[in-house]
């Protein structure tokens, strides 16, 4: 059988379209994976940048609190047992610094945009493998111990009697078992206590193995006086005796800072001057608002403190007029201190008593 025309001849119908060349096929697939690589690293870069914390801290002012005030709880912040307070008016305000750390890139670049926070690397405020919660801790403990120095320093300054105690023992030393925590210091090595100063100097010249004599009390009991072998340290050419001494106000009375969600040192000073305007006529603010900063040794000497540039502003925020500074934050202090804010040198509790006087008489205070 023969077959049709339409099985043997070419049908004319339209031209089929032309077939997709190969190398149109590989431009696509390149295009379309460099889109892939690039939504996907953006995405990453999100995720990073708002989840994974880098190496940095925020700073910014912190809050203030007056110190002839009360407490969140509404307590006196300073409070005294077994004496007589006298009336104040005005403000004894510290300052604070508050630190944000776990900041991711975002918030970093947020924080930076501001212009009211710093960053600074994380190391300068945390020790390496040191968590949050461990340096919380750290600055109770030394909030802690600056009102403990804050009360020494104002009831030294008001003529009250200082004890030396033993604070720490050192374990394996010469002291260890036969004093503890807490036992009173009388005399060591025929010496006087009259200060932590004196148990040192007590020892100079003496020399490892030696033996000297140390009187003490402890709590309720009778004066004990025991002889101790000097033993060796490498920092020191005098005998050990391994003890660390404090400085302890011995008054009638008591006198408790109250204070919850602050820490670290610096609040020493204003501690101090609170104290004492409680204690004694006077009034030191006289309807001032003052705040101030510096960390109070026993003595009554004022050290410096870190975030002095953020602690003024803070202090303005709150109404202060007039700053009291540590001497040697006065440089940092100038570059950022707002306008209408006094700042007031300062080197000892007594500088910073002679300043307040010269603020209630209208006299020049020392400037920095």
């Amino acid at each position: 059988m023969t077959k049709s025309s339409e099985e043997t001849a070419p049908a004319k119908s339209a031209p089929e379209p032309a077939a997709e060349q190969p190398g149109d096929v590989r431009r696509m697939t390149r295009r379309g994976w460099t889109l892939v690589v690039s939504g996907s690293l953006f995405l990453v870069f999100v995720l990073l940048g708002s989840v994974v914390p880098v190496p940095f801290v925020a700073i910014s002012p912190g809050p203030t609190y007056d110190t002839l005030g009360r407490d969140a709880a509404g307590n006196p912040v300073i409070q005294v047992t077994g004496h007589e307070t006298h009336p104040t008016t005005g403000e004894l305000r510290m300052t604070t610094v508050s630190l944000h750390d776990g900041v991711t890139l975002f918030q970093g670049l947020g924080f930076w945009a501001s212009g009211r926070y710093a960053l600074a690397p994380r190391e300068e405020y945390f020790k390496p493998g040191e968590t949050s919660e461990q340096v919380k801790q750290e600055n109770i403990q030394q909030l802690q111990d600056s009102q403990t120095n804050a009360q020494v320093a104002a009831l030294r300054k008001l003529g009250y009697p200082i004890k030396v105690l033993a604070k720490q023992i050192v374990s394996g030393s010469p002291a260890d078992h036969v004093l503890s925590p807490g036992d009173r210091l009388i005399t060591v090595n025929g010496k006087k206590i009259v200060e932590a100063a004196d148990v040192r100097a007590a020892l100079a010249g003496t020399l490892p193995g030696q033996t000297v004599q140390i009187t003490f009390q402890s709590d309720g009991q009778p004066e004990r006086t025991v002889p101790l072998t000097l033993a060796a340290r490498q920092d020191r050419k005098e005998g050990f005796i391994g003890l660390t001494a404090v400085d302890r106000a011995d008054a009638p009375f008591t006198v408790n800072i109250s204070l919850q969600d602050v820490g670290g040192p610096s609040a020493g000073l204003m501690f101090t001057l609170a104290i004492i305007d409680r204690l004694r006529p006077g009034d030191l603010a006289g309807g001032r608002h003052i705040a101030g900063t510096g960390e109070i040794t026993e003595t009554g000497e004022v050290d410096p403190i870190g975030g002095i540039s953020f602690k003024v502003v803070g202090a303005r925020e709150a109404g202060a007029t007039d700053f009291l500074v540590p001497a040697h934050n006065c440089a940092e202090a100038k570059t950022t201190a707002p306008e209408g804010l006094n700042l007031i040198k300062v080197s000892t509790l007594d500088d910073a008593l002679t300043q307040l006087d010269n603020l209630k008489a209208g006299r020049p205070t020392a400037s920095c």
